[in-house]
């Protein structure tokens, strides 16, 4: 199997098998379901072209593959100062502007997700030993804060898109 194949297979893998983790404040039970998709182009019946989501199952070099973590408060009680993290996958770029959620705070970790800052403020090691700003492609972490309570039975998502190297 050539490099490229192997390099190829693997990243399909990642996509498909990272996990988010969430934070909530006391007994709170919120559970998460992460969907990796990718848009294609499909002829509707009526010939009409459109964009679709379908399911990330195989991917090459150049795709843009959208990952969507969706939460719920599956609890009796509600949850609130709710935490989503989440890796951006090996050999995956975070594609700038992507990462989005309702209600909620976006910052990114360029450390594997040991601090966080809004994006503008990272920094990351320049070739010359300085400190440059960091930019998208550096980013190892996305992290959403959601405002306020998340009710019993409430739900949402958070997304962002990366492409694979």
């Amino acid at each position: 199997m050539s490099s490229f194949k192997a390099i190829a297979l693997l990243a399909v893998l990642m996509v498909l098998t990272f996990s988010s983790a969430v934070v909530a404040e006391k007994d709170a039970v919120v559970e998460l379901k992460t969907l990796a998709e990718i848009e294609v182009e499909v002829v509707t019946e009526d010939g009409e072209r459109e964009i679709q989501r379908i399911e990330a199952a195989k991917v090459i070099p150049g795709d843009e593959v959208i990952y969507t973590i969706h939460y719920a408060n599956v609890g009796p009680e509600p949850a609130e100062n709710i935490v989503i993290t989440d890796p951006v996958p090996e050999h995956m770029l975070y594609q700038d502007g992507s990462a989005s959620g309702e209600g909620a705070s976006v910052t990114f970790s360029v450390n594997d997700g040991k601090t966080f800052d809004v994006a503008k403020n990272l920094m990351v090691p320049a070739e010359d030993g300085s400190e440059r700003p960091a930019a998208p492609s550096d980013y190892t972490h996305v992290k959403w804060t959601l405002e306020g309570e998340l009710e019993p039975d409430e739900a949402g998502f958070v997304t962002f898109r990366a492409q694979l190297q």
